[in-house]
């Protein structure tokens, strides 16, 4: 039975990328905010702030966030949201209001969930959620499990185009998400509603998560009674980062994603991991041919990471040029 305070934290995590149309072309930020407002409808979640800068619109949702580009989507929601709900109404809006037709990628991921049982929809099972997205995508549609079937696992729906011209990535592409649980106690006390905070927004320098991206324009939304969501994003180009915080003792949960480039991700993770002090860690990084980091797997390694152990680690190479290392930590002692 899951406790009287618990909240299911783990997000569900769908982007979606675009060709260009040859003719008469739209932007997905060109949809208005009544347009998303009848999305997320379905999604049972509501937006309560955001953000625009030149190349990419943010916004901070009731659970978790939302950004758009031109041609790419990505909307990430925690709870018993029924995130897939909305697939097919979106790509319906994407093609009435945008003229946005063809379907570049599709990335759907997850961690298992801490209480499936609680979830609603499609999202009781990666099986269900895979036979849904199948229905728009097969015979492209590619899930994968990682990590651990009684431990930490990881789920991912993509597609397979390899011999689809159109599937080779274009420019640069990676996403590093970082998910812990059982985060240290007097740094979740930070995550509750106080009066000592001035405002949302006092937190985000509180804790260190300003300091990570200094360039970057934060906004945050601090719930009642505890949790936290952040977006970060830079003015002039697409580069966003996220943060979602779950503090309860008995479901204590932070993630951190961001899709900045660089060479070596071994001090940003060690970074974001020493601000929560959890327990367990979970770390994935996609990245495609183009990428600056060049091949994941040698991203990032344990040694930025003091008083952690990696536990496992696995690489995946995809047909679309894309390769994914997924590995996982423990704090010493645990």
């Amino acid at each position: 039975m899951a406790a009287v305070d618990f909240f299911e934290a783990t997000e569900k995590l769908l982007e979606i990328w675009f060709e260009k149309p040859d003719r008469d072309g739209g932007s997905l930020r060109s949809i208005t905010r009544d347009q998303w407002k009848t999305l997320l409808d379905r999604v049972n979640c509501q937006i309560i702030g955001e953000q625009h800068a030149e190349a990419m619109d943010s916004y901070i949702l009731s659970e978790s966030s939302m950004f758009v580009t031109d041609r790419r989507f990505i909307l990430k929601t925690c709870g018993t949201t029924t995130l897939l709900d909305a697939l097919d109404a979106f790509l319906r809006l994407a093609s009435a209001a945008c003229n946005l037709t063809t379907i570049a990628d599709v990335f759907y991921s997850r961690k298992n969930f801490m209480e499936p049982r609680l979830q609603k929809g499609p999202h009781r099972s990666f099986d269900s959620e895979t036979a849904l997205l199948d229905s728009f995508f097969a015979p492209d549609g590619a899930a994968y499990a990682l990590g651990r079937l009684n431990g930490d696992a990881w789920y991912l729906y993509t597609l397979d185009r390899a011999s689809d011209a159109r599937a080779l990535p274009a420019s640069p592409d990676q996403t590093l998400e970082i998910l812990m649980t059982g985060l240290d106690g007097q740094v979740a006390r930070l995550f509750y509603k106080s009066p000592a905070h001035r405002d949302d927004n006092h937190v985000t320098d509180v804790v260190g998560l300003s300091a990570l991206f200094p360039d970057a324009v934060t906004e945050a939304a601090m719930f009642d009674p505890c949790g936290y969501s952040m977006n970060g994003i830079r003015e002039n180009d697409d580069v966003y980062y996220t943060v979602h915080v779950t503090p309860q003792p008995s479901c204590s949960y932070a993630s951190f994603e961001t899709n900045v480039p660089a060479e070596n991700y071994t001090k940003l993770i060690g970074d974001v991991v020493d601000v929560f002090k959890p327990e367990k860690v979970l770390v994935t990084l996609f990245a495609n041919s183009s990428a600056l980091c060049g091949v994941s797997i040698n991203a990032f390694d344990g040694g930025g990471m003091p008083g952690y152990r990696r536990k496992d680690r696995q690489f995946y190479e995809f047909v679309n040029q894309y390769n994914l290392t997924l590995a996982t930590f423990i704090k010493e002692g645990s």
